[in-house]
């Protein structure tokens, strides 16, 4: 489900606007005392399993632990929604009052708030912001029952930018006080901001952009509301076209920016993919880095995984067929070994590509192929798509919802996966995918063109393709693309050779954490 926040559509802001920095690696690096450990405090909305809408929540539930595991002193940072309380066994007020380390007063429009301590998945320590006037909401972290954003959104989550940047610095509540701030997306991107106006010693801040798309746009008059100082609100702050801009105001005040791939990195400079920042992107290019994802592989393991139908592994390839069967029951396909079965996971929209997967059914089934197709969003997508279903029964299953236990046996039952996106800052799904030997034929952007070696003859006899790529997003692409990897499908052997590349391949989080251990060194030298 998208976040909430979109930019508006075409609008730019020259290179001149910003001022050029030094990049940290150029800095004099302040080294830490012996045997004192980097100490990070992770912003973030999301946190899966705890509360999830999407790939934000599946990194910050992973990176915090590799970076632990690195020896990290890391503390996650997470509103204290009711669906938090519950899963963490503190939704009752004597517990809660037990739980609080420490408060933060009212100002202007936000309210008192919290700090509970709590010990989350994997041992992570963690800090909530407790103000139920702002986060007890049921369901969607963003969005209210009627699907639209909580009107008062620019309270949320300009208080918990505040809590965040008020940690980072000496008159914090707590004793322990972070190295770096480390920024997920528009809801956590004034934090910088208000660090950067913050008298005293302070944290390095990093600014991490998981979709340039969703900006946290608010009217001007929201400044004052949410105590952010008044010179932070200009053409070198979080100022955008006479708005406030959460995410423009992060970029434009952290130590360093990050985002979620180097190719990403990359076309968010561009005016094809800068929604309106490109400006100021290019103009701290210098502190940009692109660091690709990793995933949970002990949460994504075919050999382990508790939602497929049975465990295989590299050695144990025949377990998957168990796996296609099963997926062909749930969304009412054939019951066909010898065909090729294209799954599907994600939201239904045209970012994602979705429009093309349309376009091309009606002439794939043919071929022939099956499609499982699973996920919400864009209803005349949604729509397109059941009546698809219903025009090509056995050969098209479609679930307009989200199941987790689904979307596994998806990863586990498909021969292909498909993800055609028009963009795709990183992307999750291709490398689940990967990791159960499902191929994955993706659009040849963002992390998608990082993380999926296409199936050339050259890729093939050197043993590095792991899937199908094209470009550019076009139905008559996607469908040349599904025709190429359907010739390989049926010479079975070497099938079987992609699909071991595929699954050797190592998408963990241990590289991308390193890389990010690194930037905390430089940013932490630089605060």
């Amino acid at each position: 489900m998208p976040r909430s926040g979109a930019t508006p559509a075409g609008r730019q802001a020259p290179d001149g606007c910003y001022p050029k920095v030094i990049a940290p690696s150029c800095v004099a690096k302040r080294p830490l005392p012996s045997g004192v450990f980097l100490k990070v405090l992770f912003a973030t909305t999301e946190f899966a399993p705890l509360i999830k809408t999407g790939g934000l929540a599946d990194v910050s539930g992973s990176l915090p632990a590799a970076l632990a595991a690195l020896g990290t002193d890391v503390r996650v940072l997470l509103p204290a929604y009711p669906a938090v309380l519950k899963q963490l066994g503190l939704d009752s007020p004597p517990v809660i009052a037990q739980a609080r380390v420490g408060g933060v007063p009212a100002v202007a429009n936000l309210p008192e708030a919290h700090l509970l301590a709590a010990s989350g998945p994997h041992g992570l320590p963690m800090l909530l912001v407790y103000s139920p006037a702002l986060f007890d909401r049921p369901g969607n972290p963003y969005l209210g029952p009627d699907g639209r954003d909580w009107p008062d959104n620019v309270l949320r989550f300009g208080l918990f930018s505040r809590v965040a940047a008020l940690l980072a610095t000496e008159t914090s509540p707590l004793a322990w006080r972070p190295d770096v701030l480390h920024c997920q997306d528009w809801q956590s991107g004034l934090a910088p901001v208000y660090l950067a106006h913050s008298p005293g010693r302070r944290a390095g801040s990093l600014m991490t952009i998981h979709n340039l798309a969703y900006q946290g746009i608010f009217p001007a008059d929201a400044v004052s509301r949410i105590a952010l100082p008044p010179a932070a609100f200009a053409v070198n702050g979080a100022e955008f076209y006479g708005n406030l801009s959460f995410l423009k105001g992060g970029l434009a005040c952290a130590d360093a920016i990050s985002t979620v791939s180097p190719t990403y990195a990359h076309e968010i400079c561009t005016d094809a993919l800068g929604f309106g920042l490109q400006g100021l992107l290019r103009a701290r290019a210098g502190v940009l880095t692109g660091i690709l994802n990793g995933v949970d592989t002990d949460y994504w393991n075919p050999a382990t995984d508790p939602l497929i139908a049975q465990h295989y592994d590299a050695d144990r390839l025949e377990g998957k067929l168990a796996n296609k069967r099963a997926l062909q029951l749930a969304m009412g396909l054939e019951p066909a070994d010898g065909i090729a079965l294209l799954g599907l996971i994600g939201r239904l929209v045209e970012q994602k590509g979705i429009d093309l997967v349309a376009d091309i059914i009606a002439r794939a089934v043919d071929l022939p192929v099956q499609f499982a197709i699973q996920g919400l969003g864009d209803r005349a997508l949604e729509q397109r798509l059941v009546d698809l279903a219903r025009q090509f029964p056995g050969k098209v299953g479609v679930r307009v919802a989200f199941d987790e236990a689904l979307a596994h046996l998806v990863e586990a039952g498909a021969d292909i996966f498909l993800m055609p996106s028009r963009f795709e800052p990183c992307g999750m799904n291709q490398m689940y995918s990967q990791r159960y030997g499902t191929l994955p034929l993706v659009c040849r952007t963002g992390g998608l063109a990082d993380s999926v070696v296409d199936c050339t003859p050259q890729t093939l006899a050197d043993g590095s393709a792991s899937g199908f790529s094209f470009a550019p997003p076009a139905s008559d692409a996607l469908l040349a693309t599904v025709q190429r990897a359907l010739e390989l499908y049926r010479d079975r052997e070497a099938w079987r050779r992609v699909q071991l590349n595929a699954m050797a391949r190592d998408v963990s989080w241990r590289g991308s954490a390193r890389q990010y251990l690194r930037v905390y060194e430089q940013v932490a030298a630089h605060a």
